[in-house]
């Protein structure tokens, strides 16, 4: 009876190291798993203006931002990433007119993963102001 006894002990250490080596293999597979995370859009309104900012799949490297302005008709558009956690703060990019009410920036670099806030400056005959979006980067 004591074979049998031990025999089941070392089993349960065993058997936990199997079941928390899986499960962090699945979390880790989760996390760098590449996404197709679609299109993320968003919307904020303040003063005479109101933007959509869409990205679509955001990531590590170059990403073009869409913006449609609502309200009053901007004369400058410009985009600035800031990563408020690890103290990063880009040169804003300007976003180029398509349309009316239509801008697109070029390629804007995101060095890194992780949560990023993206100010809108819009400035105009109407007034200026700042919209801040937050993007997670994967």
């Amino acid at each position: 009876m004591t074979t049998e006894t031990s025999t089941v002990d070392r089993r349960k250490p065993v058997l936990l190291i199997s079941v928390v080596a899986v499960l962090v293999v699945a979390i880790v597979a989760w996390l760098v798993w590449p996404s197709g995370g679609g299109e993320q859009v968003q919307s904020s309104t303040q003063g005479p203006y109101t933007v959509g900012l869409s990205v679509v799949d955001p990531h590590q490297g170059g990403n073009v931002f869409a913006l449609t302005v609502t309200g009053a008709v901007p004369e400058v558009v410009t985009v600035e990433p800031v990563m408020p956690q690890m103290g990063h703060a880009l040169a804003p990019s300007p976003a180029i007119a398509e349309a009316p009410g239509r801008f697109r920036t070029g390629d804007v670099l995101l060095p890194m993963s992780g949560q990023w806030e993206i100010t809108v400056s819009l400035r105009g005959p109407s007034g200026s102001t700042q919209h801040v979006f937050p993007l997670l980067v994967k």
